[in-house]
């Protein structure tokens, strides 16, 4: 993993957060976009957040958990952002179950479509905190920490938890 030398040798807050942005970047760029935010805003969003974390390493601010910070930051400034637009663009699982079947038969291909808008319908009808919750947890987040990054009780992200899978075994007929 190399950083951007122009003419200067980075420093240990460059390469840290350098090392992170590779790490995490489309995690955070996934996540705004479950956010409501359209791809372009969320990019945006995402260099953001690693902007908000290189200022506040600068500043000599202890970020004890940088995953979790990053998460709660880029929750934060998405919510801010999807306020300021006020135009949630809704996710269309046929788009992503065309591009996940082209090379599949066309019988295969049809019950994959059908798979993934059942899923996906199951998903939306999830609360806001419970798909967020199970998003974090997809991207590899212990319960403290999407607490941490959601700003509520690592047994309360349990209790969503708990509901989400529920409810999606339920309503996708398991």
């Amino acid at each position: 993993m190399g950083a951007l030398r122009l003419g200067r040798r980075t420093t240990p807050v460059q390469d840290r957060v350098a090392e992170l942005f590779e790490e995490l970047r489309e995690d955070v760029y996934h996540y705004l976009l479950t956010l409501g935010l359209n791809p372009p805003q969320a990019q945006e969003a995402a260099q953001e957040v690693f902007l908000r974390l290189y200022v506040t390493l600068r500043r000599n601010e202890t970020v004890e958990n940088p995953r979790a910070w990053i998460f709660r930051v880029a929750h934060n400034y998405g919510l801010k952002v999807r306020a300021r637009e006020k135009a949630l663009q809704p996710f269309d699982p046929d788009l992503e179950a065309r591009l996940a079947a082209s090379d599949l038969s066309p019988e295969m291909s049809a019950v994959e479509r059908d798979r993934m808008v059942r899923f996906h319908r199951a998903v939306e009808n999830l609360s806001e905190q419970q798909r967020r919750c199970l998003f974090l947890r997809m991207q590899g987040l212990r319960y403290p920490e999407i607490g941490e990054a959601l700003g509520i009780s690592a047994s309360t992200v349990g209790e969503f938890m708990r509901r989400a899978i529920a409810r999606l075994r339920r309503l996708s007929g398991e």
